[in-house]
């Protein structure tokens, strides 16, 4: 008897991201469930906005990064 170990060991729902500021163009990496308020460690403008489950991304997205 085979074992389907995807089935016993699910995979996460969460990533990371790689995103792109709108304001300055700086690229940092972002949890995709931030549970606080994310800046942009150049200008501070907010890259993510927690909402309780996934944050609200408000950069481009790049990459999501697995």
């Amino acid at each position: 008897m085979e074992v389907d170990w995807e089935k016993l060991i699910p995979k996460p729902r969460s990533r990371f991201l790689l995103v792109q500021c709108n304001e300055c163009g700086h690229k940092q990496i972002v949890f995709d469930h931030a549970k606080i308020e994310v800046k942009c460690q150049v200008c501070s403008a907010p890259l993510a906005m927690p909402k309780g489950g996934k944050a609200r991304i408000l950069g481009r997205v790049l990459e999501v990064l697995t």
